[in-house]
């Protein structure tokens, strides 16, 4: 009964994150996030990440349960663990390894399909917490996103970013918690209400859900283009020719296109 017991617990956590997994960025956005990214980097990495986008997309799916479980559970906590940054820093350190050992394509491949963790990093639906949401809202909350990208402006979040070293990560990794966390609940409160789920096609440009998608968008952007780009750096890959992004004011309505756009703390220029 004793080992019974012991097992139990072990097989709700594994049930629980099994129902994570469902609840992460859809392929489709995932697919739109990496390619939203890589127009922030250096073209001759664009283009290598280009040519061997598939591959990078199905090592991404393939990512290693263990780790992904980890950090599920260190966003539903709200904090990463230092078990789970020893562990993606292996990670990291792996694909810098890769390239100093001239093994290019392998080391492309690695480097992209790390997309997955500030992707799931910048995600509010996995910051949840325990309680999660109501069946159905993670759903409409991604459908919405989907049907809402060609409106979404595609904003660079955190300039700075951008040029971070692979040892500096983790502390980027943590803020995109903290901002995530804080979003959250606006999904539980805009697509449930009355007790019943929110159709996501009764919702529009003027619901804080907009505000939420818009801003977890270009962060994720943002931290997946940060994140592969501590790593070239470090590898001493090409950084030359990166596109300066496009300092842009605020709109009341949502700017069209996937350009990623400069934008300064209050997203807007004087």
């Amino acid at each position: 009964m004793t080992a019974r017991r012991s097992v139990l617990p072990a097989v709700a956590v594994l049930l629980c994150l099994g129902a994570r997994d469902a609840s992460a960025w859809p392929s489709s956005l995932m697919q739109s996030l990496a390619r939203d990214a890589r127009r922030l980097l250096p073209p001759s990495l664009a283009r290598l990440m280009a040519e061997r986008e598939q591959q990078i997309l199905d090592a991404a799916a393939r990512f290693p349960p263990e780790l992904s479980q980890a950090v599920w559970a260190d966003l539903g906590a709200g904090e990463l663990q230092p078990a789970t940054v020893s562990s993606l820093d292996t990670r990291t350190a792996e694909v810098v390894s890769l390239f100093r050992g001239q093994r290019l394509s392998e080391g492309v491949v690695r480097l992209g399909a790390l997309v997955r963790v500030p992707a799931d990093l910048a995600d509010p639906v996995l910051t949840a917490g325990p309680a999660g949401y109501p069946p159905g809202v993670v759903q409409e909350y991604y459908a919405f996103v989907t049907a809402s990208l060609d409106k979404i402006p595609v904003v660079l979040d955190d300039p700075a970013a951008l040029k971070l070293k692979r040892s500096a990560l983790p502390a980027y990794w943590q803020k995109l918690i903290a901002r995530s966390r804080s979003q959250s609940d606006v999904i539980r409160t805009e697509l449930f209400q009355n007790g019943r789920v929110v159709d996501h096609r009764t919702i529009d440009y003027r619901s804080p859900v907009f505000g939420v998608a818009s801003l977890s968008y270009s962060r994720a952007v943002t931290a997946i283009a940060a994140t592969w780009l501590a790593l070239w750096r470090e590898s001493r890959g090409d950084l030359t020719r990166i596109r300066q992004p496009t300092m842009v004011r605020a709109h009341d309505q949502p700017v069209m296109g996937r350009t990623p756009q400069g934008s300064p703390a209050a997203n807007e220029v004087p």
